[in-house]
């Protein structure tokens, strides 16, 4: 008996790599914070945090639009 999926394999396999790579870039943003709550930590501007976070993470949101939009060869058939 066979499921009516509205994604093939192929799909999940990429939204499944691009929920990863957008918890991998969220997990580069965090951190950063001052020890006691009230002081100025400039560690938040750090090149890591304002540069390659946002990118992983767009590059993880790109992959998401890919493996809603791929056409799945299961679905082909």
């Amino acid at each position: 008996m066979r499921k009516d999926f509205a994604f093939g394999k192929e799909n999940f396999i990429w939204i499944g790599i691009a929920v990863a790579v957008i918890i991998i870039g969220f997990v580069l943003m965090s951190g950063g914070g001052s020890e006691d709550g009230v002081s100025f930590n400039p560690e938040i501007f750090s090149a890591r945090r304002i540069v390659v976070a946002p990118i992983v993470t767009f590059i993880g949101f790109a992959l998401m639009v890919v493996g809603i939009l791929k056409k799945s060869k299961d679905k082909a058939e």
